[in-house]
């Protein structure tokens, strides 16, 4: 099981530090003196993101049942290996702004391809590798995530201070190699476990799950108004240096990834369901201050951003915990079910905050001051989610 745990969360961190690679990009994406991209363009490039990594996550389980899961596990580290490749090619057209961004958009693509492929099973491979403490280490699987996701912004400013940010997408897409070749003679848990044993037939249960949904989908909306626009809104409201930037996008990743390993570390001690209905506030709480600041005020943003941070640390896994410990006879699909609605509120707020930008003329900081809301609003479902305890089914 030790090697299988390897692949398993190793594959987390990678991935971790692929999805925010993107992101971690945009000031060179932006930048006239590279690819020179709208907010719009910039934005456009997250939307078949959004689209395939939705439709693999949603025909994530039917491909395990008909695969393996070891199967699509390896299909989706290959989408990430040829997103990264694409990615580090795309500098060959820096200066040809419509062939880049079509590189870029295709890039995107495997990206969310690989995504929806890859972090439903290992969520439900680590279900099944640690059936007794679920929920501990579904939070050090999303740890990893986190760990990937804070690097990957200090790696690409690293790479574009040497002057060639284009070496980290080729460097991951070799560690990506790597790890292709160790997983293929690895027997990896759930091969031979259906994901899907019973549908939602009953409309009860459907209610239910609805409510784990909205969550999922308001909570993919606020994590990226931070992930995806803190360093355009520092570069054009703060005025901040490209190091600044990057460095409250780590502070960001940087603190969902602390919140996570307290939470995997100390889960006996820390009542999870106060947790849950606390994070969503200190998560308005970021919102509201990255709002508040003025020109000049960067180092605040860095401190905003890692509160927002901390603030998400805990909510998508377990949100997946609690769903997969009230809907136990469909468990293994639950991963994927939940990850669908954050993509939907991934895909609205990587997208559509470039428009609301340019053509109705609301500002960034406007915007965050509606994320508080949103924020909010999470509060009041998580105390739905915890209080609701259906029957098993």
């Amino acid at each position: 099981m030790r090697k299988e745990s390897i692949a398993v969360y190793s594959s987390g961190l990678i991935q971790g530090i692929c999805l925010v690679t993107f992101p971690a990009a945009s000031t060179i994406l932006t930048s006239p003196d590279a690819f020179n991209f709208s907010s719009t363009a910039y934005g456009s490039l997250f939307i078949s993101q959004t689209i395939f990594a939705l439709f693999s996550t949603a025909m994530n389980p039917r491909l395990c049942q008909y695969f393996s899961s070891k199967s699509v596990f390896i299909f989706g580290l290959i989408a990430n290996l040829l997103s990264m490749v694409l990615m580090a090619f795309s500098v060959m057209a820096t200066k040809r702004s419509e062939l880049a961004h079509f590189i870029l958009v295709v890039a995107t693509a495997l990206l969310g391809a690989g995504f929806g492929l890859t972090v439903p099973t290992l969520n439900a491979m680590t279900a099944l590798l640690f059936p007794a403490k679920i929920d501990s280490m579904l939070l050090l699987l999303n740890a990893l995530l986190g760990v990937g996701s804070a690097l990957a912004p200090i790696f690409m400013a690293l790479f574009v201070a040497f002057g060639f940010w284009w070496e980290l997408p080729l460097i991951l897409a070799g560690l990506i190699a790597f790890l292709i070749l160790y997983s293929v003679s690895l027997t990896l848990p759930g091969e031979k476990i259906p994901y899907r044993t019973k549908s939602f037939k009953q409309n009860k249960t459907l209610v239910r799950f609805r409510i784990f949904g909205a969550f999922a989908f308001l909570y993919g909306t606020i994590e990226t108004l931070n992930a995806n626009w803190v360093s355009i809104y520092m570069k054009t409201s703060l005025h901040a240096t490209h190091e600044i930037q990057a460095l409250a996008l780590t502070a960001f990743w940087g603190m969902v990834t602390v919140g996570r390993f307290v939470f995997a570390a100390f889960d006996k001690s820390i009542r999870e369901r106060f947790v849950y209905q606390l994070s969503p506030f200190i998560c308005a709480a970021g919102f509201l201050l990255l709002a508040s600041l003025k020109d000049g005020e960067s180092t605040w943003a860095v401190f905003a951003s890692g509160l927002m941070g901390f603030g998400c640390s805990t909510l998508l896994p377990l949100t997946v915990g609690f769903g997969t410990q009230q809907f136990k006879s469909i468990a293994g699909a639950i991963p994927g079910m939940i990850l669908t609605y954050y993509l939907i509120g991934y895909g609205i707020a990587a997208f559509g905050v470039g428009p609301l930008q340019e053509f109705a003329q609301i500002q960034l900081r406007e915007i965050y001051y509606f994320g508080a809301f949103i924020a909010m609003i999470l509060g009041l479902i998580s105390i739905g989610i915890v209080k609701t305890k259906p029957k098993e089914m």
